[in-house]
């Protein structure tokens, strides 16, 4: 069936670094799926996360506002459709808009935009975890128990993100047969732990063979005091054996070739069904992962292994097999799809990545924040390709060049004299962040807001009396897995 109008196809993998896919240069890591997507379309090579966690990353997404600007600071901030999406301007245009899987948003009865919700994963509860927003004095976390029990195996993640490919298929074929067009938004829960893969895609991947992690052994590990608490208060600072994180690292490949393998059965029903050709696709992942490098796991920080992600566009109008290096982030998926279906942009941050990859605004600088679990004072990345600075509030800056040095090893800051080069660098980028918010403010409104709502559910004690709710897989109780004990 010929429509005029593209549909639009978001795919959103959870916790996949941008390095580990073979579009993207990984010399072991089988991605087919994704690959073959790439080649249909345009990869970019510096894109980025809003901010290294999901909630924060995810509302983003969702609104093309930053989070400074819409308050989701952390994961007891979910989206709520509150500034609208766009979802809500495709639905308003007379698309038909649904989304299938995670979606890390508050509540079933909250209008985000799509018209149904198959499948979804929420916030837990309704509220999400609250202990994340006790900034102060916070309990350590037992962080340690997903990489030292990294294995073979169906998780309940793997049977989850199995169902929303086979779903995303079948809703795909059917809505060739609908006259509107359709935007759907398919998320998964993997590669995001537990590290726990099905026995044929780790099989891929010999542990004596993977890379292991930069800066992985202890004696390498920087010691700026923002990641020397991170490692403590998830109790990473113990460090890991070479086996451990070998093992880690292999499953986790293992979980990149499980995910692609769920893309290939959407893609391919996309193609069967004779509509690929007329369907704008997004492929692309909240944020990476630090699987190790530097003696960190999770994300959380703005290292490239945990800030960047992968972002391919293709379809009507984009260039096959190309690749943009302008730098570009979440926030501007939301105008990419508006431009994408020609409908008018409204009040949202960003630029779309059609026009980015067609030449337009080759110098980008990109913004990241964190306000969340591990921090204390809040953290603010620029970064316009090459040079990427970091501020924390009440701590050192850093500035890291990573033409020169991308696995950023040397921090050009921590050399007080560092020339005249540096400091002119050092001070654009500080303007650049500037123009975009200030952050003394910003963070005060974050904790400000972060000890109100502790307060509105009972105060510190019975916050960690509640514990560590994760989100709910529909059907299935949220699991408690926080842990005081650790530190």
């Amino acid at each position: 069936m010929t429509r005029t109008r593209p549909n639009v196809l978001v795919v959103c993998a959870d916790e996949l670094r941008r390095d580990t896919l073979g579009c993207y240069g990984h010399p072991q890591v089988q991605s087919p799926n994704i690959d073959r997507l790439a080649a249909r379309g345009t990869r970019f090579t510096r894109a980025y996360t809003n901010s290294p966690i999901c909630v924060p990353a995810r509302a983003v997404l969702a609104t093309g506002r930053y989070v400074h600007e819409t308050g989701h600071w952390d994961n007891a901030f979910p989206y709520c459709g509150v500034p609208s999406s766009w979802g809500h301007a495709l639905r308003d245009a007379g698309y038909r808009v649904e989304s299938i899987g995670k979606l890390h948003y508050r509540r079933a009865e909250d209008d985000d935009g799509f018209s149904r919700k198959n499948d979804a994963m929420y916030v837990a509860d309704g509220v999400g975890e609250l202990v994340g927003a006790i900034r102060d004095d916070a309990p350590h976390r037992n962080g340690r128990r997903e990489i030292e029990q990294a294995r073979t195996g169906v998780s309940d993640y793997v049977r989850y993100d199995r169902r929303i490919a086979q779903r995303a298929a079948e809703w795909i074929a059917d809505a060739s047969h609908d006259r509107r067009a359709w935007g759907l938004f398919v998320s998964f829960a993997s590669p995001h732990p537990p590290f726990i893969a099905p026995q044929e895609f780790v099989d891929l991947y010999d542990p004596q063979r993977v890379p292991m992690p930069v800066a992985w052994d202890p004696a390498d590990w920087p010691d700026h005091p923002v990641s020397r608490h991170f490692r403590s208060y998830f109790g990473w600072d113990a460090g890991f054996s070479e086996s451990q994180i070998r093992r880690a690292v292999a499953v986790y490949f293992g979980l990149c070739s499980f995910i692609d393998h769920q893309v290939g059965v959407v893609l391919d029903s996309l193609e069967d069904s004779g509509q690929i050709d007329n369907t704008q696709i997004l492929f692309l992942s909240d944020h990476g992962a630090m699987l190790g490098a530097r003696g960190a796991f999770g994300k959380f920080q703005f290292y490239e292994e945990s800030v960047g992600i992968p972002m391919i566009v293709a379809g009507p109008g984009v260039e096959p097999a190309a690749v943009c290096e302008t730098p570009v982030s979440l926030i501007d998926v939301h105008p990419t799809i508006l431009e994408s279906c020609g409908i008018a942009r409204v009040d949202v941050r960003g630029q779309s990545l059609r026009e980015i990859a067609g030449g337009a605004s080759v110098n980008r600088t990109v913004l990241s924040e964190y306000h969340a679990a591990g921090s204390t004072r809040g953290s603010f990345m620029v970064c316009d390709g090459r040079h990427k600075y970091i501020h924390h509030v009440g701590f050192e800056d850093q500035l890291f060049d990573l033409e020169n040095d991308p696995e950023e090893r040397s921090d050009l800051l921590e050399n007080a004299d560092g020339g005249e080069e540096v400091d002119a660098v050092a001070g654009r980028m500080r303007e650049a962040l500037a123009d975009l918010l200030n952050p003394d403010e910003v963070d005060q409104r974050a904790r400000d807001d972060q000890a109100a709502l502790i307060e509105r559910h009972g105060g510190r004690d019975a916050v960690l009396a509640r514990g560590r709710k994760n989100s709910a897989i529909p059907g299935e109780d949220a699991r408690v897995t926080f842990d005081t004990e650790t530190g």
